[in-house]
């Protein structure tokens, strides 16, 4: 996979931008970077698009702009003169395709059948647009398209919202999420920069999927961890002893040693933790990289930070 859906990956969501007038598209890029999201698919479905792109990037350099709605190589030509770093289509035009191929473009057409996608395969690609996403099946198709596809990812737009982003967040062979419902035609047209800052800040948060697992406790030894555990007990919880540790019920984790963290861990679960890494990077936090472990893909599914809150270490899960 290239660096740039690398990076698509780890944002994770691709504002679907279509635009009027091209004198507004620097103070939108501005306000989707400021809401965490330094992307956008700019959509070919008004006379703005071409100049928008330019003045997009031009403004903000380090913003990964696409240009959408791109149904043949001479848009896709005019695209890339104007800056965007990818083309999406709507659907699976093979000229297109072949002309982004032959000039190094990454390119993700749209399809949503499996001899769209053998097709997309056989010209080498392993990146595609599923659209429209929910009326073609949503999250139930994705998950039949894994087994005879373990190696395509999808970005996926159509039809998806704040409402159920999460189910796509959480497929596994979901790259990206597209979807235009942060960055509205009326938010646009009324220049409300501070709503589509605001939305698109709570899409990226909604987007982890964090949801408190446990709290782990440590112990100097075996005798304290056992009265710990002897007192949570008389206030209801069950005993599920481990090897190295024990649960009472399922959130309150004792731990007979001082392991990670000054009083012990904080356990978040994540729809997908190297997104999530990214993420909390950007608020500050560092991987201790001697506490991850990865499952058969070589991809993470536990890892803790170096930084504690109120002596706590957090830890994230899979």
């Amino acid at each position: 996979m290239s660096d740039m859906f690398t990076e698509l990956h780890n944002l994770g969501i691709v504002p679907v931008v279509k635009i009027d007038d091209a004198s507004k598209a620097v103070n939108l890029a501005k306000a989707m970077i400021d809401g965490g999201l330094p992307c956008a698919e700019v959509t070919f479905r008004t006379e703005a698009a071409e100049e928008s792109i330019s003045l997009m990037s031009k403004a903000f350099p380090q913003m990964l702009i696409g240009a959408g709605t791109v149904l043949n190589p001479e848009t896709a030509e005019k695209a890339v003169k104007a800056g965007a770093k990818f083309i999406v289509s709507p659907g699976f035009d093979e000229e297109t395709v072949k002309w982004c191929l032959a000039n190094n473009i990454p390119v993700v057409p749209g399809l949503c059948t499996p001899s769209e996608i053998q097709k997309a395969i056989n010209m080498g690609l392993s990146v595609l647009k599923f659209f429209p996403a929910e009326a073609s099946g949503g999250v139930g198709m994705l998950k039949n398209f894994a087994g005879p596809f373990p190696n395509v990812k999808f970005m996926t737009t159509g039809g998806i919202n704040q409402d159920n982003l999460g189910s796509y967040a959480s497929a596994s062979n979901v790259l990206a999420i597209g979807g235009s419902w942060m960055v509205k035609d009326s938010l646009i047209n009324d220049n409300n920069w501070e709503e589509i800052t605001r939305l698109c800040k709570d899409a990226v948060v909604k987007l982890q999927g964090l949801q408190f697992l446990h709290i782990g406790i440590n112990n100097p030894n075996e005798e304290e961890s056992e009265k710990s555990i002897e007192g949570f007990a008389k206030f209801g919880m069950s005993i599920n002893r481990g090897n190295s540790s024990v649960f009472m019920d399922k959130t309150i984790e004792i731990l007979p040693k001082q392991f990670l963290g000054k009083n012990g861990h904080i356990a978040y679960k994540c729809y997908d933790l190297e997104r999530t890494v990214y993420y909390m990077g950007k608020q500050g936090f560092t991987v201790n990289k001697d506490s991850v472990k990865l499952d058969n893909k070589g991809l993470m599914k536990v890892c803790y930070f170096n930084e504690e809150l109120s002596g706590f270490a957090i830890h994230l899960v899979k």
